[in-house]
């Protein structure tokens, strides 16, 4: 086989290929091996059962909810569990005031803390902080060591964090009037240092630390009844409270920014000035025009003040979600919260600051494991409808490619691999689920994949008439073939981006599937089918035109030989004076315009064409 330039653009077509296949399998063997992978697709609600969990909503004043805001809930919850990698769960309403959330597989902590959380997200300046009592022994939480910076600060200062055991431990620290009858009692005590008409003007001034707020905070532990409460607090008053880890206890000043500021926060690794990779994860939070303005005027006061009141918390439901100190004046609205965070900690934040201003709370009334609504039998259903199609299309192969239909199944073999590791691979770092509408959608997109090889071996068909060598039809045919597919396949794909986008659900996984499989189909047909032909196109079995390989020029009615060069096949025994006549009718159709006025020349002369 020569070394052409087409054969080796094929061959390191094929290699790049193989190169993806065998990625793809690197990367789940080494997430099994090493992380919570596994070699076959997770599966959803439907085909695998899992839990379920009855909310009771109440706006956080103790009032009912109406039916606009039970549907917010349900839109807020939808967007926590899907962004905790959780696909395909179903959330819906159960009268006018429970929410029932139904999630595939065993729901880990995390997942369930962040569909029962209220959602009070607010921004209150750190006072002062120190290691709780009942956690003496643990060491303080990365909440400390967190440090938001600007944008570009990001990148300049990554690597600059400030360590949580060098903070000074027991200052003076203040509370929040409690809801309970001791804390009612103890904001009594509080206020009497400080004059009603003189109370402090700034959220962070330390005159609102007094003697009695000092007493109660230095008395105050993270397991207790107090630390429970604290995210019934009023917003203008102190706040003592502790970080998630209950390690860290806090003095907080009043609310100066609630989460409703926050329009995206997102997990990334931290890149230094130059554009170069630090290895650290950050969260990367923007705010909208008015959190940028309050923000700005925040992060300028904060900026170079003495520890900690360089400080300020995001506290979600009384709790100190992280508490970083200001690196920057942040006048963009893009600070950034760098620390020590591992990826699954830097995404769980960014989902708590992204999707926590919720103003409703949640009751849980009832968590039960629940059984498969379809199961295995379904599931094995669906499979065989997908064998049977297959089958369909290989028997159509067959029949009308001859040997070539072998490439057909050659290029659907590898399309299903390719699909499988992608599928496994999203199960395992997406959290993708596949249900029994997702298997629809992959037996669809067998149809669309085989429809792009028929679009190709018919224009190497076309091309073949046309009197092409095998060698060149190949490639006359792939370059108008592939056009067309690319044509077909975007308009598939395009139509599985709005479905994914609109819907929710299995339809949501449907949509997934069916996009999925497009860009399979394009990727097959351009690093697979179109080489592996090329390569076959030099072989003797082909490029002789065997009856049997399906590209036989004379079984395909070949008559054209150049411009102005038709011959006439000449066949043999039964039936060929017709197929000699639909060869004549196949010759004068592809005339040119040219050729026909000079063959009426030739008549009008007496000339035979």
């Amino acid at each position: 086989m020569a070394s052409s330039p087409a054969v080796r653009k094929a061959l390191r077509s094929l290699v790049f290929l193989l190169v993806i296949i065998v990625g793809l399998a690197g990367l789940i063997s080494y997430g099994v091996f090493r992380s919570n992978a596994t070699w076959t697709p997770k599966l959803a609600l439907d085909l695998q059962g899992g839990t379920q969990i009855l909310l009771a909503a109440e706006q956080t004043g103790g009032d009912a909810v109406d039916g606009d805001q039970l549907q917010q809930a349900v839109s807020i919850i939808r967007q926590r569990v899907d962004a905790a990698g959780v696909s395909e769960a179903e959330i819906t309403t159960q009268g006018s005031r429970n929410i029932s959330v139904s999630i595939p597989g065993k729901a880990d902590e995390a997942t369930l803390q962040r569909i029962e959380a209220s959602a009070n997200l607010a921004f209150r300046p750190v006072l002062t902080y120190d290691v709780s009592a009942s956690a003496e022994e643990a060491d303080g939480g990365d909440a400390d060591g967190a440090e938001a910076n600007s944008a570009e600060d990001t990148k300049a200062d990554a690597e600059e964090k400030t360590d949580a055991e060098e903070a000074d431990t027991a200052n003076a620290k203040q509370d929040d009037a409690e809801k309970s009858d001791e804390a009612n009692k103890d904001d009594s005590a509080d206020t009497s240092a400080l004059d009603p008409e003189e109370l402090p003007e700034g959220a962070g001034d330390l005159e609102w630390i007094t003697p009695a707020l000092q007493e109660k905070f230095t008395a105050f532990t993270c397991d207790s009844e107090d630390a429970l409460a604290a995210g019934e607090a009023p917003t203008d008053r102190p706040l003592i409270t502790c970080d998630d880890s209950g390690t860290i206890k806090y003095i907080l000043g009043p609310v100066e920014l609630d989460g409703s500021v926050i329009t995206d926060a997102t997990a990334q690794v931290a890149t230094t000035s130059t554009g170069a990779t630090t290895g650290e994860w950050v969260v990367q939070i923007v705010m909208n025009k008015e959190g940028t303005e309050k923000f700005g005027k925040i992060s300028t006061r904060l900026y170079g003040q003495a520890e900690p009141q360089n400080q300020f918390a995001f506290v979600l439901d009384g709790r100190v979600l992280s508490a970083p100190t200001m690196q920057a004046q942040i006048l963009d609205g893009r600070p950034s919260i760098s620390g020590q965070f591992t990826q699954e900690s830097a995404a769980a934040l960014a989902d708590q600051l992204k999707f926590g201003a919720l103003p409703i709370d949640f009751t849980v009334q009832s968590q039960e494991d629940i059984s498969a609504t379809l199961g295995t039998s379904q599931l094995a259903a669906g499979l065989l409808a997908g064998l049977i199609g297959l089958l369909l299309v290989v028997i159509y192969s067959a029949f009308q490619y001859r040997a070539l239909g072998s490439l057909t199944i050659a290029s659907l073999a590898i399309a299903g691999v390719l699909t499988y590791l992608l599928l496994t691979f999203f199960s395992w770092r997406q959290g993708y689920r596949l249900s029994l509408a997702g298997v629809a959608g992959i037996i669809v997109a067998v149809g669309f994949t085989a429809d792009s090889f028929i679009v190709y071996f018919e224009r190497i068909r076309d091309a073949l008439r046309d009197g092409f060598s095998i060698e060149s039809a190949v490639e006359h045919g792939w370059k108008r073939a592939f056009r067309t597919v690319l044509a077909s396949d975007g308009v598939n794909f395009l139509a599985a981006l709005i479905l994914f986008i609109l819907a929710v659900g299995n339809v949501k996984g449907f949509a997934f599937t069916l996009g999925l499989t497009t860009l399979v189909d394009v990727i097959v047909v351009a690093l697979f089918t179109h080489p592996l032909m090329t390569l076959l196109a030099r072989t003797r079995f082909y490029r002789t035109g065997h009856k049997f390989s399906g590209l036989d020029p004379n079984g395909l009615g070949a008559v054209y030989r150049g411009r102005l060069q038709f011959s006439d096949p000449v066949v043999t025994g039964a039936g060929g004076s017709k197929k000699n006549a639909r060869s004549r009718a196949e010759a004068a159709r592809r005339q040119t315009i040219a050729e026909r006025k000079a063959a009426a020349a030739d008549a009008s002369t007496g000339k035979e064409s």
